[in-house]
């Protein structure tokens, strides 16, 4: 196999300065485990589209599964420059890999750990840091995807429990989970959190085949049919779109480091190819237009990255805005996306063989830049905070 190992992280600014030693031995560490665990299976599951077997568990030996939670809780109380440069190694290993432990930490420990009871966290948040328990995050619906807040799924209160109908669509982790954090309008048509648990009967989870892009990851719905769910199951913390949006924000950031991973595979992929591969003569590396490629790349990447560590620095400080956080992740994935796209060319024929890593970041990114809030949307958040009017 002709796949070229990650060295090193392009750090063209001089950012590792910027990091402590424990941020850097993280990066270290989890860039291993990708290079020894991923790497070697990700093309067959890949193009198999099936998932990595025993991935959680193996995410939560390495800590890398709600790494920001309290150790009390099961995580290892990590700051949030730590949660990126995880999501960054994972990431360059493939977005399915990324999102399984960003679904896991952001969408599902995060608000039971923000918005749960104590007994909530107790029960749930340790089983599925050390992933032991399989977590999803019920919010877009067949119907209602950018607008959440006409979602049509609902529950009653029947005295001694609630009655939960409706369906989320586009959920990863949907087959594999043993719970799922699920956003529903009560009788007052406001917004809450319900955990729903695998084997509570009316509660199927049908997988979604013949994807295009994160072959590597289980995608299903979530489809509640009279689902009967205890009341010490609802999130008491929260009410209204401010639970799931938060959740979105945690993920979304997490996202915007994860992306730069992606880029990093592919630009390192294309330099080493660039220098080997012989045309007329020379070296293709040695043709202005590559060159050019080669060094908007690397420019990209460098901004991405200081892109991130601001917003990881401001994450820890409790000041990120939602209108920042949108701002680095439809940037930072348009970027992905681009090099993904542009090295591929670069490869000519050879990027499209699943040896080298282009098309399947490529495809891959085809979703990551829809979901967690899509391209335009970002775009139209950053429009209204800076004109103060409402777009959509």
């Amino acid at each position: 196999m002709s796949y070229y190992p990650l060295t090193s992280i392009p750090d063209y600014y001089g950012i590792d300065a910027l990091l402590t030693e424990e941020h850097k031995l993280i990066r270290q560490s989890v860039r291993d485990w990708v290079e020894s665990f991923v790497m070697p299976q990700i093309d067959q599951a890949a193009q198999n589209h099936t998932d990595i077997p025993g991935l959680m568990k193996e995410l939560g030996k390495i800590g890398a599964l709600g790494p920001y939670i309290p150790v009390e809780y099961g995580g290892s109380g990590l700051d949030q420059i730590s949660y990126g440069l995880i999501m960054q190694e994972l990431e360059r290993g493939d977005s399915a890999v990324r999102s399984a432990a960003s679904v896991q930490s952001s969408l599902v420990m995060f608000p039971i750990n923000e918005f749960g009871s104590e007994e909530q966290k107790k029960k749930y948040l340790p089983h599925l840091a050390s992933g032991e328990m399989i977590g999803s995050f019920g919010l877009t619906e067949p119907n209602h995807g950018s607008d959440p807040s006409s979602m049509e799924t609902y529950f009653k209160d029947m005295g001694d429990h609630y009655l939960l109908n409706g369906a989320k669509m586009w959920i990863t982790n949907s087959p594999l989970c043993d719970i799922a954090v699920v956003w529903g309008k009560n009788e007052e048509g406001k917004i809450q959190g319900l955990i729903v648990e695998r084997g509570m009967e009316g509660f199927t989870t049908p997988e979604t085949h013949n994807k295009w892009s994160l072959r590597a990851s289980k995608t299903g719905e979530l489809v509640f049919n009279d689902v009967k769910v205890h009341k010490e199951n609802l999130l008491p913390g929260v009410t209204g779109l401010k639970g799931p949006l938060s959740c979105l924000n945690s993920a979304r950031y997490g996202i915007s480091w994860g992306v730069i991973g992606a880029a990093i595979d592919c630009y390192c992929t294309a330099v080493q190819y660039s220098k080997e591969r012989k045309q007329f003569g020379k070296p293709i590396g040695s043709f202005q237009l590559q060159q050019k490629k080669l060094a908007e790349f690397l420019t990209e990447i460098t901004k991405a990255q200081l892109l991130c560590l601001q917003l990881g620095n401001l994450k820890n400080d409790h000041k990120a805005s939602p209108a920042q956080i949108s701002m680095a992740k439809r940037n930072n994935v348009k970027m992905a996306i681009d090099i993904a796209r542009e090295s591929r060319q670069i490869l000519g024929g050879m990027g499209i063989m699943g040896e080298f890593p282009m098309m399947r970041h490529a495809a891959n990114l085809e979703s990551v830049i829809t979901y967690e809030g899509t391209h335009d949307v970002h775009l139209l958040i950053t429009g209204l905070d800076i004109t103060g009017i409402n777009a959509f």
